[in-house]
């Protein structure tokens, strides 16, 4: 049996699948990174290369969480928490070796002012300078992104940089096949920025500025 059937098994006993299960490992995601696509005929889930190397029972857990978020469905195993046990652990044995300078300085203020350099240091790169996200961490990868849009902006870059980092810290949890990554205590944490509020107003001008800006050109 192929470990996506026996993954499509461990949530739907007794069920044969309608779709035909593939797996396809590339060297084009990020590290620990995967999704997957499907239409009548097949699903075929695409892995980053690193998963090869990674055990059976938490590749499974892998598997079952895009199979729910691919069927709508909410259910939990064994494999799916052992899944989550080593996303949240990963970060430990990835490489930093993509680390923007400019963003460096950023994340030593932050780290010595909120965290007592106690944080270890997660890739650190520009994204697009897009107004949508300016900010995201990615667990598989250890990879804090910030958007192009607040390069000329410290503080800002330092706001979204301790945000980013609080996802390092508290992580996420796991309800009825749902990550809640905003928990209480995070935003709480949030919140002891200094001027939160005030980060928070900044950034709202900010955007509004750029909107203008863009629609006139």
């Amino acid at each position: 049996m192929s470990i996506a059937k026996e993954a499509f098994n461990g949530i739907y006993p007794g069920i044969f699948p309608k779709h035909d299960l593939r797996i396809k490992y590339s060297g084009k995601f990020n590290s620990y990174n995967a999704n997957v696509y499907y239409n009548s005929k097949f699903m075929e889930f695409r892995l980053s290369k690193q998963w090869r190397e990674v055990g059976k029972d938490i590749k499974i857990g892998l598997l079952q969480t895009l199979m729910l978020k691919a069927f709508g469905d909410k259910k939990k195993t064994m494999n799916i928490d052992l899944y989550n046990i080593f996303l949240k652990k990963v970060h430990i044995s990835v490489p930093k070796i993509n680390i923007d300078p400019f963003l460096k300085v950023s994340f030593n203020r932050v780290n010595e002012k909120y965290f007592d350099e106690l944080m270890e240091m997660p890739n650190l790169v520009f994204g697009r300078e897009t107004k949508r996200k300016l900010g995201s961490y990615e667990y598989g990868s250890d990879t804090l992104r910030i958007s192009l849009v607040l390069k000329d902006h410290d503080d800002l870059i330092d706001y979204v940089m301790y945000h980013e980092l609080l996802h390092k810290k508290f992580k996420y949890y796991v309800k009825n096949g749902r990550s809640f990554h905003h928990t209480r205590e995070f935003r709480q944490a949030e919140q002891k920025f200094e001027n939160f509020e005030m980060m928070e107003k900044k950034i709202t001008q900010l955007l509004k500025s750029k909107r203008k800006w863009y629609d006139f050109f």
